[in-house]
This record gives structure tokens, sequence and C-alpha cells, in this order.
């Protein structure tokens, strides 16, 4: 299995390779690999149907309790089920999409590396792996939004999809471990058993907080939506594939994953139901107003991801059910109108619903597909989108008092989507050709056959459920509910109050249609309370935020060393004076100078008198002199305490140190003026205070008790484990042998850049 995880990562890995043997010829062998995987992972089904999930484990770091552990069970197997059978149709539309693109072999790149991200998070069972996953979509997808890199627009979607995603990613990680800390163990299947000792634990609720802002921010939920309209700056395929079908239900995998360990609280239900409800009304009413047709399916699709949360949050296995059906549904209709719309923007060369209709006359299997993810989209029958909306209205008229609040919620937000559906699936498709579209033509069968398969598949499940009903939806259904219900998935249910409120959702949004014509009239009166939206006020927030990082970075950071010396300095003087505010934990006793010998006092007196020459010294080459002596009497003291190998390491440092520094200030200016007696002053109180707190601080840990159990490890073991008898070597080659890298690395790049600045040779104009 880990090798069908990471054969995304190996394919975009050998691209740079064969580059222009792929642009040429190739790039039809990319669709090859989701449609293996694709039968992969549908062999599976017989084992998953029989309640026997597939589980896989590799040890990666055990020492951290991190392990690349997989499992497939019916939650996941959905998943990658979309990931790669609506990834093998989105890999064959681009193909023409982007036919004779420059960089198409790049693009394949991508998604390659999107798809096993999205695999990786969706088959992990732990946490931590999950995570790394999870960032991997967020880091691939920022590439593909990005894709047309010229474009400021572009770059800008794609720097905000990700600062928003990253957030989310930050968070999330916290919570991860968090919930590893208090549930004992990083896999998600031992989590489940620890389930009511993390809910009752005081941790809970930062838990659920993080694991709420991770996947709001993926999921695109209100305030956080924003940033999946301004996506669709990207290629079709990229919308189809991340912004309708997988990573933007990310979030809700995450959620659907984590209900049965952390769901069924007043804090977790009421939270998503909450932020679902709110999310689902409001993009559904803004996609009313929207004139191109990828951002009416952008807020669409914020609507339906709001749908998910809110079922989600209700927590019944009514609502769960209705939350399974529905992502399978939506991932079908949404896919094909995203791929419907890519079709008209690439043959028409615009997606301004106000100018397109009659394009059923010169592509009517493309407008096959749209009116029937449109039909799909608004819950007709007997589309399996009905199905869908039944289950929705189910799961809301069961919940008690609240179910007129709620069910009212889910069809105004259908009626409001199914409008939606209608404008971009049937409104481009019917009505007179404008003449300026005449010559408008049917694309390659590689861009419209994979739509017509989406659409066809939203009709077969809806007249034959039973196809999908044990084989998938019971898995999926039992992954996630507690109950171990056995459920049953049919078109019709007779005449009752969910079919009414159908019928009823059906009649009110086609009548919306048929009288709310979209204009740019009303889209800028809409406009007019865009400074409200979250988009604004994180925007305002942002550059308040920037020019209050201007002016702080020109306080502290203004090119003067001195003042970067005199920050730190003063920072470190303030915090070790509060650590010692409650008093000094030692005494000074007149015993203590009793061993004191003549050669330590004539060497301290050495010492002070060179550091009065460096300070008051007008001449750079005698105050580095006099740092020389300073360092040289230290050798002498660790000649006293019978340390020579100490005494050597000072003793040439000390000498290498004043030869480099007489060597940099050998062309340096000479001292013109002193500086102004009040810098003086002030230079004057900061060493002192500085100083004196340093000399205090090291006393007070002369003063502790001396645990002599590190350094006796080290001397017992330095042979008989390092074969080596100088402790201090064995400490730094052997135990610490990293470190020492490390050290030795830092010192390798500041030699480099040292002697890179004098190899320096700038030219006339660059020294101005």
């Amino acid at each position: 299995m880990i090798i069908a995880i990471l054969s995304g990562f190996i394919l975009a890995a050998i691209v740079p390779f064969f580059s222009p043997y792929l642009k040429k010829n190739a790039s039809l062998i990319f669709p090859l690999l989701p449609l293996l995987l694709f039968g992969y992972f549908a062999s599976f089904f017989p084992r998953i149907k029989n309640g026997d999930p597939v589980s896989m484990f590799y040890d990666w770091v055990p020492s951290f309790g991190v392990d690349l552990s997989f499992r497939l069970d019916g939650l996941s197997l959905l998943f990658v089920l979309m990931i790669t059978g609506i990834g093998v149709l989105v890999f064959f539309y681009t193909f023409s999409y982007m036919k004779g693109h420059e960089y198409i072999d790049r693009f394949y790149a991508f998604l390659c590396m999107f798809m096993a991200s999205m695999l990786g998070l969706v088959l992990s069972d732990n946490i931590i792996t999950l995570f790394i996953f999870w960032e991997l979509t967020s880091i691939s997808s920022f590439f593909l939004i990005g894709f047309n890199n010229e474009e400021p627009a572009s770059r800008k979607s794609a720097l905000l999809a990700l600062s928003i995603t990253g957030l989310g990613g930050f968070f999330l990680l916290a919570g991860m471990i968090l919930l590893g800390t208090v549930g004992g163990s990083y896999s998600i299947q031992e989590l489940l058993s620890s389930s009511e000792a993390i809910k009752s634990n005081s941790l809970y609720g930062g838990i659920i907080f993080f694991l709420f802002i991770g996947a709001f921010t993926k999921s695109a939920q209100f305030p956080f939506h924003f940033w999946l309209p301004g996506a669709m700056k990207a290629p079709t395929p990229v919308s189809t594939y991340l912004h309708s079908a997988t990573m933007v239900k990310a979030g809700i995998y995450l959620l659907a994953r984590f209900s049965p360990v952390l769901g069924d609280t007043f804090w977790w239900n009421s939270t998503l139901v909450t932020v679902g409800a709110i999310t689902m009304l409001y993009a559904a009413i803004h996609a009313l107003f929207r004139l191109d047709l990828k951002g009416i399916l952008a807020y669409s699709t914020i609507s339906a991801l709001g749908i998910l949360v809110f079922l989600i949050g209700l927590g019944t296995d009514e609502a769960l059910l209705a939350a399974g059906v529905f992502i399978l549904v939506h991932a079908l209709y949404k896919a094909t109108l995203f791929l419907v719309a890519g079709i008209i923007d690439h043959e028409t060369g615009t997606r301004d619903v106000t100018v397109l209709s009659g394009l059923g006359k010169v592509m009517l299997p493309v407008a096959l597909a749209g009116i029937l993810a449109a039909l799909s989209n608004a819950g007709a029958p007997p589309f399996f989108g009905f199905v869908g909306k039944d289950l929705i209205y189910e799961a809301t008229m069961q919940y008690g008092e609240w179910a007129v609040v709620l069910t009212g919620a889910a069809i105004v937000t259908n009626i409001c989507l199914l409008f939606a559906g209608l404008l971009a699936g049937v409104k481009p498709f019917i009505g007179a050709l404008p003449e300026k579209f005449g010559k408008v033509h049917l694309p390659s069968p590689l861009m419209w056959v994979p739509p017509l398969i989406l659409a066809s598949l939203g009709l077969v499940f809806g007249l034959f459920p039973s196809l999908i009903e044990q084989s998938l939806i019971q898995p999926l259904f039992s992954s996630i509910s507690k109950s171990g219900t056995e459920i049953h998935l049919k078109l019709w249910h007779g005449f009752n109050l969910i079919f009414g409120l159908s019928m009823t959702t059906l009649i009110l949004g086609t009548l919306l249609f048929w009288k709310l014509k979209p204009s740019k009239n009303l889209f800028q009166k809409a406009f007019r309370f865009e400074f409200l939206s979250p988009e604004r006020l994180v925007g305002h927030f942002a550059r308040g935020f920037s020019g209050f990082a201007r002016i702080w970075t020109g306080f502290f950071q203004n090119g003067y060393l001195r003042n970067y010396v005199i920050t730190i300095l003063g920072f470190l003087t303030v915090l070790l004076a509060y650590r010692l505010y409650n008093g000094i934990g030692f005494q000074i006793k007149a015993e203590m100078f009793e061993n004191v010998t003549l050669y330590e006092i004539i060497v301290l007196l050495i010492m002070a008198v060179s550091i009065v020459f460096t300070v008051f010294s007008t001449s750079r080459l005698v105050a580095v002199a006099s740092l020389g002596v300073i360092g040289y009497s230290i050798c002498l003291i660790f000649l006293f305490y019978s340390a020579p190998d100490l005494a050597m390491t000072q003793f040439s440092i000390d000498t290498l140190t004043v030869i480099l520094f007489v060597l940099v200030i050998y062309n340096l200016p000479k001292y013109n003026t002193f500086s102004s007696t009040p810098i003086r002053i002030r230079d004057g109180i900061l060493s002192v205070f500085f100083g004196l707190l340093i000399a205090v601080l090291t006393l007070e840990v002369l003063n502790e008790p001396l645990n002599r159990e590190t350094s006796e490890f080290y001397a017992q073991n330095a042979y008989t484990l390092a074969k080596g008898k100088n402790v201090v070597n064995v400490i730094l080659v052997d135990f610490r042998g990293f470190d020492t890298l490390g050290e030795i690395s830092v010192l390798a790049i500041a030699a480099l850049g040292v002697f890179s600045l004098l190899k320096l040779r700038l030219k006339s104009i660059e020294k101005e």
C-alpha cells in the first residue's frame, strides 16, 4: 500500500528527467497512474464490504511514536475512490484542455504530488503522519493554484490559499499533539478506545478548538471561506480536482474521522451545527449574485461543504448517513459542472453567464452533462441527488425541538443551490445562440466524455442505489457511526412529509431561476456590502499588521549593530533582573576567600587592567590586544584548576580571534570622534548592570548542589561504549556527535560567507 500512496511522488520526481519527451509524446501516460490506483483500491471492495478493514504498518520514527501506519476502511475507501476515480477523468481532461502548454509536464507532476498527498491523508492511521500529508496537500495545491505564475492574480490567490490553510495546519498540529498526549497514542484506532477519557480531560476544549480551526480553514468554512473563490484563478482541472472533489473535503474527512473519538458532546455538536449553518446559508445566498461560472460554483461548493459540517454536527445516525451520501453526490455533480465550465471557457473565451446561451446547439454532449449534473444538484428524482436531499431533510426533521429551524435553513440553502446549479449547468445551453459564438464547436472527446461519465453516474446511482448501498455506503456509515445500524437506500419512500419538502424545494428553486435574472446591476447592489465581508476585514487587518511590522522593524532592525546589541542586552538584563527579583539564593562570606592564592589575585588584576584598556582605548588595535590579554588570563585560571585541555583550547581560540580581528580592522578608518557623553553613560550603565547580573547568576549556579549523575555516566561509558579514554573528546564526537556536526556546519558556512565578502569586487555603480 505504501508504494501505491507514494507512487504519485515518485512519478513527479522523475518528470524533470523526461520533460522534453513527455511534452511531445507521452502526456497520456499520466492518467494511467490514477487508473491503476483506482483498480488497486477497488480490489478491496469485498473485504471492506465484509467489515474487514485493510491495515498496513511500517516503522518510521518509533522513538516518537510516529509510524507509517495506513488503514483502509469504509470512510477512506470512499475518499480514495473519489481521489483516483475523478483523478483519472481529470488527468484525461487535462491532456486536451492544456494541450500545447509549455509546462504541461510540470502541471501533471503537481497533480501527481497532490493526489499522493490526499491518498496519504485519508489512509493514515497515525495522526502525525496524517498531519504531514495534510501539509503536503497545502503545498502541492499552492503550486497548482499559482500555476499561471506570470499573472499577479494567480500568485496572490496561491499565497492567500497557502496562508489560510497553512495557518489551519499550525493549529491542527497543536491539536494533534494534545490529542496524542491526552489519549496516550498517536494511532487513531487506539484513540477510539480512549474516547471517554479524552472527552473528560480538561484539555478537550483545546483539542477540538485546534482541530476545528484546521478543518474549517481547509474546508472553507465561514469566516475562512474567502480563499476558495480566489483559488478559481487556477486552471479548470485544478478547480475540479481540488475544489470540488478532494482537497476541500479534507476538513470534512477530518471531522468525520474524529467524530467517533471526539464527537457527541455539546461543544462538538453545537459548534459544527452553528458554523455549518452559517456557512451554507451565507455562501448559498452569495451564489445568487455571481456572474462568473467558476465564481458561482465556488460559492455553491462552500455552501455544500457547510451542509456537510452541519450534518456531522447533528451527529445522529440519519445525519451521518446523509453526510456520507452527500459527499459522493456533491463530488459527482460539482466535478461535472466545473469540467463543463472549463469547456465553455475554453471554447468561448468567457465565463460570464449574462452573455452565455444557446451553446447546446453546438455542444450537445456537454449540454447533456451540464443538465444532468444540474438536475442531480437540484435533487430531482430519479437522480442520486434526490436520495441525498431526502436524507438531509430526514436528518433535520428528527432533531427534536430544533427540527423546524434546521429544516428551514436546509430548505433555503437547497433552493439557492438549485438556482446556482441551473445557472451553471442549464443557462449557458438554452436560448438563442449569440452570433459571436457561431464558430464555437464541440471540443475533443477527452474533454466532454469525463463530465458525461460523472453526470451519468449521478443518474445511475439514483436509479439503482443498491449498486453502492452495501459495498460503499454501509461500510462508510459503519466507520463514522458507533451504532452499527444497517442502512437502506431507496429512491422512493412514498408520499410523505420528506417528499413534500423535496418537491417544495424543486418548485421554489425553479421559480427563483425563472424570475431572478443575473445582471451586473444586481451584482453591484450585492457588492455594496462587500466591505463587511471577512475577506475585506482580514485584508484591513493584514495591512494594519504589515504597517505595524514596518514600524517595529524600522525601530529595532535599523541597520546599526550597536542598537541590536543594546536591545539584546537590555532585554536579557530585564529578564535576569526579574529572575532575581525574589532575592539572591546565596550569601558572600569571608571564608569563601580563604583559598584564594596570590597567583589568582595577580591574574584578576591583569584582567581588570586589560578591561579598562579595552573600554577606554582610542585605538582599535590596543582594544583587540587587551581582549587577547583577557583571554590568555583565563587560560592561566584553567591551568590553576588543573584543566590543561581547556587552557589549550582557550589559547588557540584567543590567538586565532586576535589575528582575525587584526586582519579585519586593518583597513578600517581610525576613530574620528568619540561617542557623545550621554551615549557612553548609557552604554556604561547597561554594561555594568548586565555584568553584575551575569556574575550573580553564575554565583547562583555555583551555589546549587552538584549533581554528578551525567558526568559519572560519561566517565563510566566513554571507553566501554565509544572506545575512547578522553571523555571530553568522546562526548563531542560520539555522544553529542550531531551537535558537533551542526557546529562545524555553522562555522563552515560562516567561513564561506566571510571568504566571499573578502573576495567581493563591486562595480563602481554598485558601490553608490
